[in-house]
């Protein structure tokens, strides 16, 4: 083999490994500053240049102990503590999400790959279409909807406007379209009904896409700070991201604290990720082989 081809080769390889580690750097930094600062007062967290290791005189104070920040940030601004609770709002309405999510995307899915019928397509792209319309265009109409339900204020109210998307439907469906038929019309002979065949047969088949779709799912929702902002007005029904909030509302933030917030925050959607990143991993490679 020609020397110059396998020299070509291995600068190319070392070329892809530097470009790599520089998107892992770029995207674990700021996982790393939150951490290292979540440890720090204010003033070391705003001194320039950043020190990433605090100097020996941060704990000499004998009111800063170690976890200081991480009191502050469950004790919240006012000594509300609130914390815990808002972390299980979010736990609550994320999981709830997530579940509805993947039952009615993948019904839904199920059906529009499944089932031919008259004006399937027509259906399927009235469905995409909204996901060309932001939800900023659709949030007061949204608002005004479950004020005349009288869900506003209540944890239904939080969970029912994002029960489904469009894009869990099209990432179902796509994913559907090549599940084997065979298994299906062998269901059908065994006597088995449609709505069985979905539950017994197509969801646990599903389990890679299903993971990466509920994991999108939980993180969207206990991201999401537009709609708990609308909806949830009473102090019991607010969310992390609210809560989260409230410490950059103060007029004199302790960046301390909210670092330490946010990472406390971060913990559940790593234990999930990490949990299930075998078939989040999994689910991303199927669905791109299967939609090319």
């Amino acid at each position: 083999m020609n020397n110059s081809y396998v020299g070509k080769v291995k600068a190319g390889e070392v070329i892809t490994y530097i470009f790599l580690i520089l998107i892992v750097a770029f995207v674990i930094l700021p996982i790393l500053f939150m951490l290292v600062a979540s440890f720090m007062d204010a003033r070391q967290i705003m001194a320039m240049p950043f020190r990433w290791i605090p100097s020996k005189d941060y704990f000499s104070s004998p009111t800063r102990t170690f976890f200081t920040n991480f009191i502050k940030a469950i004790r919240g601004n006012n000594n509300n503590n609130i914390f815990f609770r808002s972390m299980l709002n979010s736990l609550v309405v994320a999981i709830t999400c997530a579940v509805t999510t993947v039952f009615f995307s993948a019904l839904c899915g199920y059906g529009l790959a499944k089932f031919k019928f008259k004006g399937r397509n027509v259906v399927f792209m009235a469905i995409m279409s909204t996901m060309m319309i932001p939800f900023e265009a659709i949030m007061i109409p949204l608002y005004m909807v479950s004020k005349m339900l009288g869900i506003m204020n209540t944890l239904p109210g939080l969970i029912i406007p994002f029960a489904i998307s469009a894009f869990g439907v099209f990432q179902m469906r796509q994913y559907l379209l090549t599940f084997p038929s065979e298994y299906l019309d062998a269901s059908r002979v065994d006597g088995l009904g449609e709505f069985n065949i979905f539950l017994r047969i197509v969801l646990p088949n599903s389990t890679p896409v299903i993971a990466t779709l509920g994991i999108l799912s939980f993180r969207n929702q206990w991201d999401n700070l537009l709609w708990p902002m609308l909806c949830a007005q009473a102090e019991k029904l607010k969310t992390l991201p609210l809560y989260i909030s409230g410490f950059a509302e103060e007029k004199q933030t302790d960046e301390g604290a909210l670092m330490a917030c946010a990472l406390l925050a971060s913990i559940p959607m790593f234990i999930l990720f990490f949990t299930l990143s075998k078939y989040f991993l999994g689910g991303a490679a199927v669905f791109e082989s299967r939609k090319g």
